[in-house]
C-alpha cells in the first residue's frame, strides 16, 4: 500500500460533508476506528462487509487489519475518495455503490464475512433485524455494529428491564450480543445528539423446533402490550395461551418478565 493522507484531507479534498438525510456522521479517530476493526478478532485474510464507509474511515481501519472489505456505499459523493483507497491497497478493497436494503449482499461472498460497520442511524435496525432473521446456519460470520446507545441497550437488555423487548429477544435468541465498547457523541463529525455504542453479535446454536415466524407473532403481541398481562396481550395468538397453560407460565405474568428462553419455548411448544 502507499502511504495515506490524513482522513480530513480526503473529506475537505473532495467537499464531503455528513449527509443528515442519510444518517451520516464520521469518524476521523484512528485509534477508536482501530479499537472498532479489533472487535470481531483477527481480520487478516478473511472477508469483511461493511455498509455506509462514507469516506472511508473505519475502511482504512479494517484494510490495515489485513482483512479483504467489500463496501456498499449509497452516496456517490463518497465513491471517489474510496476509489483512492482501493488504489492504496491492491485487490484489498471492492466497492459497490447501492443501498444495502436493496443489494444481495449474501451473493457477494464464497465464504461468511464478518459484518463491521459505523451503521447509518436511519437504517441501522431495519438491517439489523434482516440479518437477524435470515434462516440458520447465518450467512454472515459475527456482527460487529454501531448504533445509538439506546438501540445497544435494547440488543443487549436482560429480563425485566426497561430496554427489554422484541429486539432484545430476536438478537438473543440468534446471537451472544455484547457491548463492546461506548462511543461518545464527540467522537463524530458532525457530533450526533444522542451518545454510541459497538454492539458485538456471534451467531448462537440453534435450538432445535423453532419456527422464527412463531416468535415474531407471539412476541409481538406480549410486547404490543407490554403493560397488559400474558393472559391478555396472547389471547389473539392462536394457540398461545394453551402453550403457557402447558408449560406452566404464570398468566399474570407481563412480557418483561419472560425470558428468551421461555418465549423459544413458547414457539416451540405452539409449533408441535
Amino acid at each position: 500500500m502507499t502511504a495515506l493522507p490524513p482522513l480530513r484531507e480526503v473529506v475537505a479534498r473532495h467537499g464531503l460533508q455528513a449527509s443528515k438525510a442519510l444518517g451520516q456522521n464520521f469518524l476521523f479517530d484512528g485509534q477508536l476506528l482501530a479499537r472498532i476493526a479489533a472487535v470481531p478478532g483477527d481480520l487478516h485474510d478473511r472477508e469483511v462487509l461493511e455498509i455506509g464507509p462514507g469516506p472511508g474511515g473505519l475502511t482504512r481501519a479494517l484494510l490495515a487489519a489485513g482483512a479483504r472489505v467489500t463496501a456498499i456505499e449509497r452516496d456517490r459523493r463518497c465513491i471517489p475518495a474510496l476509489a483512492e483507497l482501493a488504489d492504496a491497497y491492491p485487490g484489498k478493497l471492492r466497492v459497490i455503490e447501492g443501498d444495502a436494503l436493496q443489494v444481495d449482499a449474501p451473493a457477494l461472498f464464497e465464504a461468511r464475512p464478518h459484518i463491521v460497520s459505523n451503521l447509518p442511524y436511519n437504517v441501522g435496525t431495519a438491517l439489523l433485524i434482516g440479518w437477524l432473521s435470515t434462516d440458520w446456519e447465518p450467512w454472515w460470520a459475527s456482527l460487529t455494529l454501531m448504533f445509538q446507545k439506546e438501540v445497544a441497550e435494547r440488543i443487549v437488555a436482560p429480563v425485566g428491564g426497561e430496554a427489554y423487548g422484541r429486539l432484545a429477544v430476536l438478537a438473543q435468541w440468534r446471537t451472544t450480543a455484547r457491548i463492546a465498547l461506548p462511543v461518545h457523541r464527540s467522537a463524530f463529525t458532525p457530533p450526533p445528539k444522542v451518545m454510541s455504542a459497538v454492539v458485538h453479535l456471534a451467531p448462537a446454536a440453534m435450538p432445535p423446533g423453532v419456527r422464527l415466524a412463531t416468535l415474531e407473532a407471539v412476541t409481538a403481541a406480549a410486547f404490543g402490550q407490554r403493560r397488559k398481562m400474558l393472559r391478555q396481550s396472547l389471547k389473539g395468538v392462536p394457540g398461545a395461551l394453551a402453550a403457557v397453560g402447558m408449560l406452566g407460565i404464570d398468566p399474570a405474568r407481563r412480557a418483561e418478565t419472560v425470558s428468551v428462553a421461555e418465549f423459544v419455548s413458547l414457539a416451540r411448544t405452539m409449533d408441535a
